[in-house]
């Protein structure tokens, strides 16, 4: 703990391990909610965590009638069309590409409406009579992600299907995970501690597709926090082409990301991996789900993994919190 608190120099941990409560009362705020009727695509717009939370929401309505666009860039889709709701999300409320396709609704047929916390996009928004939900900004944007996550949940309640029930079943996983992963229980029962020593080259992050959303925000927060270079394939696509990778020894580290209720022929994959692995003496480490929902299975997969990505910064002696070269970019923009 000495060391987490010396090195982690805006304590972005304590943030962590507020993460069920930050959920539970972003989701339960008294919020006004959208009730726009007759919407078969949504679209989420926003990059990095602001981002993941599209690809949460994607993977929500996967086996929906509802079409989903995720947008990581400056441009929407041209199948926007007045049965569209356009979700824009910057968690500071400046980020460029955003606030581009934000500037779209001047000619575009689609019903927007964004979320941030202030600033440019709080602005544009009043100035255009869109539909603005302020919400607050913790630490920093990644660390912010839950409480983003579960506002927009609660805002988007009459239109995003999923029950109550299994938005309160995801909270109580999160404060199951937080009691085994939390900066109080430092010990070799900490999955995410036990990961974090593990990582000491270039992890290489294997999921099935409906965790996609997990393991892009891995690589983002292993990037941010940790300052390392993180990879993600998909395992089925993986078994195509990036397994021939292996056939030489890499200084790439495997880590197999599962679902408890993978589907079968996912499962029979998962299998062979391993077995080829272990025929070629690679070591690698498995994370597993919790038996839920996908919205579950996809925040204690994220915390988890987010708790890695501080703990391995801590380990090597690298400040979570700055992220200059963002600022670098940013500043020039």
């Amino acid at each position: 703990m000495e060391e987490i608190q010396k090195i982690d120099s805006e304590s972005m941990y304590t943030t962590y391990d507020e993460w069920p409560k930050i959920a539970e009362e972003s989701y339960n705020k008294n919020i006004s909610k959208v009730e726009i009727k007759d919407i078969d695509h949504i679209v989420f717009a926003g990059m990095g965590g602001s981002g993941t939370i599209g690809d949460i929401f994607s993977s929500i309505l996967s086996k929906r009638q509802t079409h989903t666009t995720v947008v990581k860039g400056y441009h929407l889709p041209k199948t926007v069309n007045d049965r569209t709701l356009v979700v824009c999300t910057s968690i500071s409320g400046n980020t460029d590409e955003t606030l581009s396709i934000l500037n779209e609704s001047k000619t575009s047929n689609g019903k927007f409406i964004a979320f941030s916390s202030g600033n440019m996009m709080e602005e544009f928004c009043k100035k255009n009579t869109i539909n603005h939900y302020k919400i607050e900004k913790i630490h920093s944007p990644r660390a912010s992600f839950l409480g983003f996550l579960y506002s927009t949940l609660n805002v988007l309640e009459e239109i995003i299907p999923i029950n109550k029930s299994e938005i309160k079943e995801s909270i109580d996983f999160l404060n199951q995970t937080k009691n085994k992963i939390n900066s109080k229980n430092l010990n070799m029962k900490n999955e995410a501690l036990n990961l974090a020593e593990w990582i000491d080259k270039i992890p290489i992050i294997y999921y099935p597709w409906g965790l996609q959303s997990a393991a892009i925000r891995f690589k983002n927060s292993m990037q941010e926090n940790a300052k390392k270079h993180v990879l993600f394939e998909d395992i089925i696509e993986a078994s195509h082409n990036g397994i021939v990778s292996w056939e030489i020894p890499s200084m790439v580290q495997p880590i197999l990301m599962q679902g408890k209720d993978d589907h079968y022929k996912t499962r029979e994959r998962w299998k062979i991996i391993k077995e080829f692995f272990l025929e070629k003496e690679i070591d690698y480490k498995e994370i597993i789900s919790v038996d839920g929902n996908i919205l579950s299975k996809l925040v204690c997969l994220i915390y988890t993994l987010d708790m890695t990505s501080i703990y391995n910064a801590i380990m090597r002696k690298v400040d979570p919190s700055p992220v200059h070269s963002i600022d670098f970019i940013k500043n020039r923009l």
